[in-house]
């Protein structure tokens, strides 16, 4: 498996853990008080930092600073869509298609050579 694919693999992890414990919080501890969401947030944030610095760890040996954190906003943006949409039950909007093109756009003026 070469380093790109297992750097997207493990922040579609993360970004999966992260995702959960920023936002679910929102629809099943609402009428919690909010250090207990917090101390659950932190509790599942903890899984995504075991994924999310390997991540950056094997992608930094190939792939500079920059191209991690395009990858990394990237995958945030593929994994949010579908769990606002399936999970937390969001409407479908075309903001997520305008934004997901222009990460497109500084995916690609960040991945591109300039050779």
């Amino acid at each position: 498996m070469s380093v790109l694919s297992k750097v997207i693999l493990l922040l579609t992890i993360s970004n999966a853990f992260m995702l959960t414990a920023w936002y679910l919080h929102l629809k099943y501890l609402n009428h919690r008080p909010w250090y207990i969401a917090s101390l659950a947030s932190w509790f599942i944030a903890f899984f995504e930092y075991t994924v999310h610095i390997p991540a950056n760890r094997i992608g930094h040996s190939q792939l500079s600073l920059s191209k991690l954190q395009i990858l990394q906003v990237g995958m945030s943006l593929l994994i949010f869509m579908p769990f606002a949409i399936i999970i937390m039950g969001e409407p479908i909007k075309a903001d997520y298609i305008w934004a997901a093109l222009c990460l497109l756009a500084a995916a690609y003026f960040i991945f591109r050579s300039t050779t």
